[in-house]
């Protein structure tokens, strides 16, 4: 049997360099959250977790691999418990349980929100990293609506792939709005809109 001392040693750096990795992530998330990409200077990150720029290069060599590691962790935040209510509730309870979730955390949104705008522009480190985000987006709407038809939750003659463009782009100008003026009820909001487009009574 191996010492456990020195396993828990060869674990040491690893975790350390894990946590270390994590609190970057969270605190560029913040600073793209406000500034965007390009406003988000790498400096300033390392100054506020008060980390040398060299350190935090270490890390992430380039700001592009920070940004794409950032993108990752806040779409990834949220993947397992909306996979789990997509097969017990459906399509339309689980995005707005994941809407009342969100709205703790508005930060998250608000960091899509900026980057996604930025990356319109084909020249943008994350353009390829959103076009491939849309398209898993669009294809699990899509194969849920599918599976929703199949079980009786939505109507039989609803248009799964016409839909699923049009519940995203509900889904994303509801939350936007609600960024900018967060007066309304996003998720009663969200419910009426996605419950009509696919002919579901709210």
């Amino acid at each position: 049997m191996g010492d456990p001392a020195a396993t828990a040693g060869r674990r040491g750096p690893y975790a350390n360099t894990a946590r270390r990795k994590a609190e970057i992530v969270e605190a560029a998330e913040r600073a793209f959250a406000v500034a965007g990409y390009h406003g988000g200077a790498l400096r300033e990150i390392a100054r506020q977790l008060d980390l040398s720029f060299t350190s935090l290069r270490h890390h992430f060599p380039t700001k592009e691999e920070l940004l794409i590691a950032v993108l990752e962790n806040a779409d990834n935040r949220e993947k397992e418990s909306f996979e789990r209510d997509l097969l017990h509730s459906g399509l339309i309870d689980a995005v707005i349980a994941l809407a009342e979730r969100n709205l703790a955390k508005p930060e998250s949104l608000r960091l899509l929100a900026v980057l996604s705008a930025e990356a319109s522009s084909t020249s943008h480190p994350a353009h390829v990293w959103f076009v491939e985000r849309y398209d898993r987006v669009r294809t699990l709407v899509e194969k849920s609506i599918r599976s929703d038809v199949a079980q009786g939750r939505l109507p039989a003659d609803t248009q799964a792939a016409e839909a699923a463009y049009a519940f995203v782009a509900l889904w994303d100008g509801l939350q936007l709005q609600w960024l900018i003026d967060p007066s309304f009820d996003l998720v009663a909001a969200l419910r009426r809109g996605l419950s009509t487009l696919l002919g579901q009574r709210p």
